[in-house]
């Protein structure tokens, strides 16, 4: 098989991760996992920039509010759901994406911290992010914000999130409507093996035995729609940004759920980076090349955020 193309920054990180020899996560259990991912936001990933506005908030879950205004009028607001197979990841692990989203957006960004798997399986993820959401939408006090509109993001296992919550929200709307979805390499089809999953499984930083792990813990039923999106239909859903890596195992499920998206008329833009590896908007400090991907996205968004204003 013709051997793919590997960015030079990214062929030069995963040199540098198999020199390691660090345990996996699979290896360490969740707890030594989720400080591993933590570490890493400050090892690999991109400083967090200054912005007027992070407070915590208290919802049904914890949140946090990232805002480039210290104060704002009504209008949309940005949920973001993180990735980490619904086992790690947190508020800390994805700030900095969230502020420079927020600044480059200009939106007020949500973030959800769910309760995570094993402790909490299947559908406490769903359900957190569900509640969150549907509070978000309401413009409670405590966010200190009105929402006339959602847009719902999220990364790897939170871009499976936002895309259930985007069928539910349309199954079952919440107080303002849903002005689009952002699946950043999202487990968008986790009941299908595709042709991506065996040729990047591994040596490409998410390995089969992490997403075993991953999927285990989280014990998604497979014929549920709450933990496979597809399976809800994609029929009259938001408009949708897919964005997909070309070195990811699960890249193929976020070009299935694209496809699908766009055959039924549903506004699609779908991009897959090319020669790049599934976890890189949280990798910003040691593959450079993903601030061109992350500025490309967000002119992507920009018209869809200007439209929603």
């Amino acid at each position: 098989m013709e051997q793919p193309y590997v960015r030079p920054d990214v062929r030069a990180f995963l040199d540098y991760l198999a020199g390691l020899g660090r345990p996996a996560g699979h290896e360490v259990g969740p707890k030594a996992a989720r400080e591993m991912m933590v570490a890493s936001r400050h090892a690999f990933d991109a400083p967090a920039r200054a912005i007027p506005v992070i407070r915590d908030v208290e919802g049904p879950v914890p949140m946090r509010l990232y805002d480039a205004r210290a104060e704002r009028e009504p209008g949309a607001l940005l949920l973001f759901i993180h990735g980490g197979g619904w086992v790690i990841g947190d508020l800390e692990t994805h700030e900095p994406f969230c502020i420079h989203v927020a600044v480059e957006l200009d939106l007020p960004v949500v973030a959800i911290d769910y309760r995570l798997a094993p402790e909490h399986p299947f559908p406490t993820a769903f359900d957190d992010s569900l509640a969150a959401s549907r509070w978000a939408a309401s413009s409670p006090d405590a966010l200190g914000r009105t929402a006339t509109s959602l847009f719902l993001a999220g990364d790897s296992a939170g871009g499976n999130l936002a895309a259930v919550l985007s069928a539910a929200l349309r199954d079952d709307p919440a107080a303002v409507p849903v002005a689009g979805q952002w699946l950043i390499y999202p487990a968008a089809d986790p009941c299908v093996r595709y042709p991506s999953y065996d040729r990047f499984n591994e040596g490409f930083l998410l390995t089969k035995a992490s997403m075993d792990w991953f999927e285990e813990s989280y014990a998604g039923p497979r014929r549920d729609c709450r933990y496979s999106p597809l399976l809800a239909g994609v029929e009259n859903l938001p408009p949708t940004f897919v964005l997909t890596a070309g070195l990811d195992p699960i890249r193929d499920q976020g070009r299935a759920y694209a496809a699908r998206c766009a055959e039924a008329g549903i506004e699609t833009i779908y991009w897959e980076a090319p020669g790049t590896i599934h976890g890189f908007i949280n990798l910003r400090k040691v593959l450079p090349s993903a601030n061109d991907d992350l500025a490309r996205c967000i002119d992507y968004l920009k018209p869809w955020v200007e439209r929603a204003r």
